[in-house]
């Protein structure tokens, strides 16, 4: 069993499970959920270097973070080696614990501009990179990062090792190349040859869904922390039930809706808080009987207080009930 992390240690504990750096899910409502839930620490969603440097309002917007969700890091992305740095500097003046820098988004638009994971291609870059925006850091630079371009490109080991060279707190590493999107499994034995000969800390990401998958991947020696993205959307308690040690406990989805509508009409305007709460309804209710009946209801609603009565109508007749796995693709676009 490898180490945990201990970049917080002092102030938060020691780091073996956190929740994944989503685009369009991991805002701070999401976070301050998963963070009360167990998860250890919490990641933004991808922000743009050019977006922040610009002083664009939605992705400053996006910048903001709830004190409660500390350890909290904000992960952003880029070509620009000069705006990347300017951004991480911002990210770093906005009070975050560690800026993160996402190497591993595969979607065409972000790639096509050289960002996400375009660099590794080019690992050598990614190490001046690197070099350079830790020059203007004071805290701790993270990425986030995929076993490489393609099969034959699965250069991992030697971004980690570059990584490490430029003074990189930890490599959280998506067992998937670019070229496989996220179709196919995670090649979770790569990330275990990475973990194990790796100076820095290496967490593993791809197709954790459950408690017990999120332990094996620990006692197991796969790597020093387990990253899930998807399976926290599947089933909100899964952190709870990996830090308990109990799976298939009694949750009540009438508390976490309500709780979840009012965070996000606290951090939001309504009607912004209304469009992302129609998109968590509806994922929430993934594997439960009649779920497309109400993700088309919800989705012809115009109202959050219509909605929100439907949500809770919905899920109150489900009472403890957890969902089933219908086999059926979850959440498998382009989301960092």
């Amino acid at each position: 069993m490898l180490q945990p992390i201990d970049l917080f240690q002092e102030r938060f504990g020691s780091v073996r499970y956190m929740l994944a750096p989503m685009a369009g899910i991991t805002d701070t409502v999401f976070r301050l959920l998963m963070r009360k839930m167990g998860s250890q620490v919490v990641i933004s969603e991808l922000l743009s270097s050019e977006g922040l440097v610009r002083g664009g309002a939605r992705t400053r917007q996006m910048l903001k973070f709830d004190e409660r969700e500390r350890p909290v890091g904000i992960q952003i992305f880029g070509s620009s080696p000069e705006t990347m740095a300017e951004a991480a500097k911002i990210v770093q003046e906005e009070g975050a614990d560690f800026v993160d820098i996402n190497f591993g988004c595969p979607v065409k638009k972000v790639v096509c501009d050289g960002s996400g994971s375009a660099w590794l291609k080019h690992p050598e870059k990614m190490g001046e990179l690197l070099s350079f925006i830790k020059s203007h850091l004071r805290i701790p630079l993270t990425i986030k990062v995929r076993t490489g371009w393609d099969d034959q490109t699965r250069n991992v080991k030697d971004v980690v090792r570059i990584a490490a060279q430029c003074g990189v707190s930890w490599v959280a590493i998506h067992g998937r190349t670019r070229a496989q999107g996220y179709s196919g499994l995670a090649d979770w034995e790569i990330i275990r040859e990475t973990a194990i000969s790796s100076p820095i800390p290496i967490i593993g990401n791809g197709d954790v869904l459950t408690a017990a998958q999120a332990h094996q991947k620990i006692e197991d020696g796969y790597c020093h922390a387990v990253m899930i993205g998807r399976g926290a959307l599947k089933n909100p308690w899964i952190f709870q039930e990996i830090l308990s040690g109990t799976e298939g406990m009694e949750y009540n989805l009438v508390e976490l809706i309500n709780e979840h509508f009012e965070l996000a009409i606290e951090k939001k305007d309504r009607d912004r808080a209304f469009l992302s709460l129609k998109k968590f309804m509806g994922w929430y209710a993934s594997g439960y009987p009649y779920s497309s009946a109400f993700r088309g209801a919800i989705f012809q609603t115009n109202d959050v207080d219509d909605l929100k009565k439907l949500a809770l109508d919905f899920f109150a007749q489900l009472g403890s009930q957890k969902p089933t796995d219908n086999g059926q693709p979850f959440l498998m676009g382009g989301h960092g």
